[in-house]
């Protein structure tokens, strides 16, 4: 940080410990680690309040180089209005015939759909071989007054 090295290190902390002497020594050196830990905090603030700046620079410039290709790409192919899709015969059929159960208001309104139940086959029955007992014929348990020691 400061192009310290250890040779320089070691002739600061003799001058130190004889200067400020090894009784004030550990205080002095609390004080110094604060306000360099508060230079640290500034500087780390100072550099992150840059970086953000540099990074809305580059998303307005982004923005800027976006909004320039979109409007590129709009005049090259200019937006079309869309077509109503076209419904199928049988689609169309079946709006026009109406259920007999389906409540048809006389005010000119669509009808009313009524749900229909969901109707499900019978499952297909199972066999039962009369040779081997299935796995839910056990025998019940007697209750513990018939059980004999």
């Amino acid at each position: 940080m400061f192009n310290i090295d250890s040779g320089e290190f070691l002739v600061v902390a003799i001058a130190a410990l004889i200067f400020i002497g090894p009784k004030d020594l550990p205080r002095a050196m609390h004080f110094v680690g604060k306000w360099v830990g508060k230079a640290r905090g500034v500087a780390r603030q100072f550099r992150s309040g840059i970086d953000s700046m540099v990074r809305e620079a580059e998303l307005a410039e982004l923005e800027k180089q976006w909004a320039a290709e979109n409007e590129r790409i709009m005049r090259q192919y200019p937006p079309q209005p869309l077509a109503a899709p076209e419904t199928p015969p049988a689609i169309e059929h079946s709006m026009h015939t109406a259920d007999p159960n389906d409540h048809v208001p006389h005010d000119g309104a669509a009808p009313v759909m009524t749900p229909q139940p969901d109707i499900h086959p019978d499952p297909a029955p199972v066999e039962v071989s009369a040779s081997k007992p299935a796995a839910n014929d056990a025998k019940p348990v007697p209750p513990a007054s018939e059980v004999q020691p």
